[in-house]
């Protein structure tokens, strides 16, 4: 029960040990073999050897843990942009001549003669008379006596002392140390070297043939009859007897009333405007008792309208009169005539005409060519490359520091100052007073007048007369036109197109290994077999002897590789790897 929990550990061992891909044998010698189909590389020394056997002769280098650097092919798709010309059939519109008979309306002017009525105003003058009546003003001169009173000022100047504070700055200097730490930059200069793989370009030139179709176009000659009306213009001359109406003048003698008159001029008077002023009533004086006197209290003012003097005006007033007057008048009489009008009239004959029309018809003919393009191909070979890098490295140190720093502290401190002020003190003293005030009263008195007018009264008295009008008017008219009919074709036109296309390119990657180094120990068995090469250790094959009581010998230790010594037989472990002494 004790050795069952063994058993899953040595399973883990034996399955690591057998899962290796990379076999180290002969005390260092190691080989690695690249990619079957883009030739073989070997890293000996660091360096990449191409084309070398799959087993290395020497001994290769490792870095100090134990990895080592291989390069691998990988294969990769890239796609190049070609152009492949290619033909399409679209569409194209064209327009051609067709004659069509069509109809249209021309618009001619005819005169005519019409009678209307106007109604024409007709004017007579009357007469009236206007009684109205005018209120004339009527002015009164009053006296009346006012007592006021009038308050005088009395000026007084007194004096008094003021006692006030201020506050007077006072200012006093101070002295502190501070203590600061800078960190001042320390730079330090370092080297490192770097290994990197560049890929250089290498182009190839090819050539490649492409089939491609042109469309020729060719040329058709064809004749057809077009039937067509033609439409000759035939004139003929008519005459037409037409009736008109002139006017005559005739003259005749009439009276007629003017209006005449003159100017007289006239004296009026004219009432003053009417004034608003105010008044105030007198002020009576009030015993106070709150301040022991007098108090003057001012009457009420009012607002009283008093009109101003009159005015006497002179103007100049029309006096109008009607005289009878014999006028010479003319008037228009009708007068009915006749004329005769020549006038031509168009007319349009059709005939029938026949032409012969040649015209070309295109053809597209597919054509097949051919043409070589040349392009070219870019292979990238990988090639390594050193470069040495220098640069700076900064760290800060600590450096304590001092200043001394000054300020100023301003205290408030209070001082008593006195000052004396001149006030001026002011008192009213009642002075009474009396004045004559004169105002006029206006009283209107109304007074009857009477006035004459004129007016005129209108009447519209109706009255024939005659007018020639033009009336506009259409008549139909056929004509030949040429309108443009739509058709369509097919052209067939090539265009171009690029597109990718894959190819599969081999490059190689540098690849890091991790893989430890064999060691080879000089101390024999009882058997004659050394240690074992792989790695494994002696306490491991001691304590799988202990477990399960297994044969002496080196091999008991599991190692993939034979004794390194001149042992004559085989090993009786049955290892995988066959001794590097020729047994």
């Amino acid at each position: 029960m004790k050795r069952l929990w063994l058993l899953p550990a040595l399973a883990i061992i034996a399955i690591v040990s057998g899962a290796q891909s990379a076999r180290a044998a002969y005390c260092g010698a190691i080989s690695y073999q690249g990619c079957s189909n883009c030739g073989e590389s070997v890293v000996s020394d660091g360096t990449v050897v191409d084309g070398a056997s799959p087993v290395a002769d020497g001994a290769a280098s490792a870095n100090a843990d134990g990895s080592y650097t291989v390069m691998r092919n990988v294969t990769e798709t890239v796609y190049e942009q070609v152009q492949e010309t290619r033909y399409r059939t679209r569409n194209e519109t064209y327009y051609e001549d067709k004659e069509v008979q069509a109809t249209r309306v021309v618009p001619y002017t005819e005169q005519r003669e019409v009678q209307y009525t106007v109604m024409v105003p007709t004017y007579e003058t009357k007469t009236r008379t206007i009684n109205y009546t005018v209120n004339k003003p009527v002015y009164e001169t009053h006296e009346k006596v006012i007592n006021y009173t009038v308050k005088k000022p009395v000026y007084e100047t007194k004096t008094r002392t003021i006692n006030y504070t201020v506050m007077k700055p006072v200012y006093e200097t101070h002295e502190k140390v501070i203590n600061y730490t800078v960190k001042k930059p320390v730079w330090e200069t370092k080297t490192r070297t770097i290994n990197y793989t560049v890929n250089k370009p290498v182009y190839e030139t090819r050539t490649k043939t492409i089939n491609y179709t042109v469309m020729v176009p060719v040329h058709e000659t064809k004749t057809r009859t077009i039937n067509y009306t033609v439409y000759n213009t035939v004139r003929e001359d008519k005459v037409r007897t037409e009736n008109y109406t002139v006017m005559v003048p005739e003259q005749y003698t009439k009276t007629i009333t003017v209006k005449g008159g003159h100017w007289e001029t006239q004296t009026e008077t004219v009432p003053g405007p009417m004034m608003r002023r105010t008044v105030r009533e007198p002020g009576t004086w009030t015993y106070d008792p709150a301040t022991c006197r007098c108090v003057y209290c001012p009457g009420k003012c009012r607002v009283e309208c008093v009109q101003g003097c009159p005015k006497t005006i002179c103007k100049k007033v029309w006096v109008p009169t009607c005289e009878e007057k014999e006028i010479c008048c003319t008037r228009y009489v009708k007068e009915c005539r006749t004329r005769e009008i020549p006038y031509t009239v168009c007319r349009r004959v059709p005939e029938c005409k026949t032409k012969t029309c040649t015209y070309t018809v295109c053809k597209m003919v597919p054509e097949c060519r051919t043409k070589t393009c040349n392009y070219t191909v870019c292979k990238m070979v990988p090639e390594c490359r050193t470069k040495t890098c220098e640069y700076k490295v900064c760290s800060y140190v600590c450096e304590q520091r001092s200043k001394v720093c000054k300020y100023t502290t301003c205290k408030m401190v209070p001082e008593c100052r006195t000052k004396t002020c001149n006030y001026t003190v002011c008192s009213y003293v009642c002075e009474p007073r009396t004045k004559v005030c004169k105002y006029t009263t206006c009283k209107m008195v109304p007074e009857c007048r009477t006035k004459t007018c004129e007016y005129k009264v209108c009447k519209m008295v109706p009255e024939c007369r005659t007018k020639t009008i033009c009336v506009n008017k259409c008549r139909t008219e056929c004509y030949t036109k040429i309108c443009k009919v739509k058709k369509c074709r097919q052209v067939c036109e090539p265009y171009t197109v690029t597109k990718c296309v894959p190819r599969t390119v081999c490059k190689q990657v540098p690849v890091t290994v991790c893989c430890p180094a064999p060691v080879c120990c000089g101390a024999a068995d009882a058997c004659g077999c050394c240690e074992p090469a792989c790695g494994c250790s002696k306490a491991r094959g001691g304590l799988l002897k202990k477990l399960f009581g297994g044969r002496k010998g080196c091999c008991d230790s599991g190692c993939d590789v034979a004794p390194s010594c001149g042992c004559d037989a085989e090993p009786t472990c049955g290892c995988e790897a066959a001794p590097s002494c020729g047994c």
